[in-house]
């Protein structure tokens, strides 16, 4: 196959191997550090992508991705704020704090009000019910769905009853403080696999209003529905522009959230350094090759090869050996990523971090595996660069004084 001269010959120092066991060595070892580097770094960022998504799932499968307040006496459902670019579906929501009471104890939860029918087929809780629908949240019968966790520490299962106690628009009495109460059957019980499962229960909101005394539902909101929770700074400002105020999911779920980009980000930077410091390597190994072929260097110069195509020569030994760590990175990584559970059930590891002892939860996203190879080749180039000025700095006379 024809290659460029200067190609030619950095591929034939790159590959060099007799007479120059130790450059060799180096160059073997920047190749071997620099792919597993990145191997490392395309799988703990697959693994952790793959528990943001799970929390995103399933902690704001609970959560409302956006609730719109009424602002200068707007009503929020004479607005169709489906028409927004990224919302799904809207509905009437009510959110509020309480106590669940059963025969085996106490629990203080959130509970809210929703449309039973809207939830089902907008919601993720609707596609992880382990008993009963949504749907059987009919108005007027007063029953509730709960989740696993919270039936587990009550002790609840479907058709029991608990009493609930709001926190909100309670009154003074003869006795002091009374607090707004009812007894529900509990109609259905859910499993999102969150830390938000024996923290929140759902009801009818026309229960909802009964319970709280909301005659004039002043409670009530309006809850978007996201195609992706992650973009809802466009859809709130769009709502702002229309003249409601809103609260996003950020204001309960924002410093998780947070955490976990923060972790994923230093994770991402001190692997990205086992990279660099492979990309030294390949530093030393073309100063030493530089070195030894300065005889040569300065026989290509006397026999009229330009200075450029001298520095050329030894930026494409360095990227050679940079492409080549990089792509055994990328293949490695890929499979890794793709076998890591099998991995984890062949050497017999107990992590199961995903629902129902699943495994490893896994999102290789390959926009982002297409930046770490970017970044990995760019710090290999970077790392020929001074090698190959000094080769550029040779001098002919000073090489062959001696020969």
């Amino acid at each position: 196959m024809f290659y460029p001269l200067s190609a030619s010959i950095g591929l034939r120092y790159a590959r060099a191997s007799k007479g120059s066991s130790f450059i060799a060595f180096i160059n073997l070892f920047s190749v071997a550090g620099i792919a597993l580097g990145l191997m490392s770094l395309i799988t703990v960022l697959a693994v952790m992508n793959g528990f943001e998504g799970e929390l995103k799932l399933r902690n704001l499968g609970i959560t409302p991705h956006l609730l719109v307040e009424t602002t200068q006496g707007h009503s929020p459902q004479n607005k169709e704020f489906t028409d927004i670019p990224g919302v799904l579906a809207s509905a009437p929501h009510l959110e509020s704090e309480g106590l669940i009471q059963s025969a085996q104890g106490l629990k203080g939860v959130m509970f809210q009000g929703i449309e039973p029918s809207q939830m089902q087929s907008s919601s993720v809780i609707g596609q992880n019910m382990l008993v009963g629908q949504l749907t059987d949240l009919v108005k007027g019968e007063y029953g509730i769905v709960i989740g696993r966790a919270l039936s587990i520490k009550l002790q609840l299962r479907v058709g029991d009853k608990a009493r609930l106690i709001a926190s909100e628009n309670s009154y003074f009495g003869p006795f002091g403080r009374i607090y707004s109460q009812r007894i529900f059957t509990v109609k259905g019980i859910f499993d999102m696999a969150s830390a938000l499962d024996d923290k929140v229960i759902l009801m009818n909101i026309s229960d909802a209003t009964r319970l709280l005394r909301d005659k004039n539902q002043a409670l009530v909101k309006t809850r978007l529905f996201l195609y992706d929770a992650f973009d809802y700074q466009n859809v709130e400002n769009k709502i702002q522009e229309w003249g409601y105020s809103s609260i996003s999911w950020r204001v309960q779920q924002g410093a998780l959230f947070d955490a976990v980009k923060m972790e994923k980000n230093m994770m991402s930077l001190m692997l990205l350094l086992i990279i660099a410091v492979a990309a030294f390597n390949i530093v030393s190994a073309l100063v030493m090759v530089v070195s030894e072929k300065k005889s040569d260097i300065a026989i290509l110069l006397t026999q009229g090869m330009t200075r450029k195509n001298v520095m050329s020569i030894f930026l494409f030994n360095g990227a050679y050996n940079g492409i080549k760590g990089t792509f055994i990175g990328l293949v490695l990584g890929v499979l890794l990523v793709h076998q890591i559970n099998n991995l984890l059930v062949l050497f017999k590891i107990p992590v199961f971090l995903g629902p129902n002892g699943q495994g490893l939860p896994v999102d290789l996203q390959w926009p982002q595996v297409a930046v770490l190879v970017a970044v990995s080749l760019i710090l290999c180039f970077a790392a020929s660069l001074y090698p190959a000025y000094k080769a550029l700095n040779v001098s002919p006379a000073k090489a062959l004084k001696y020969e």
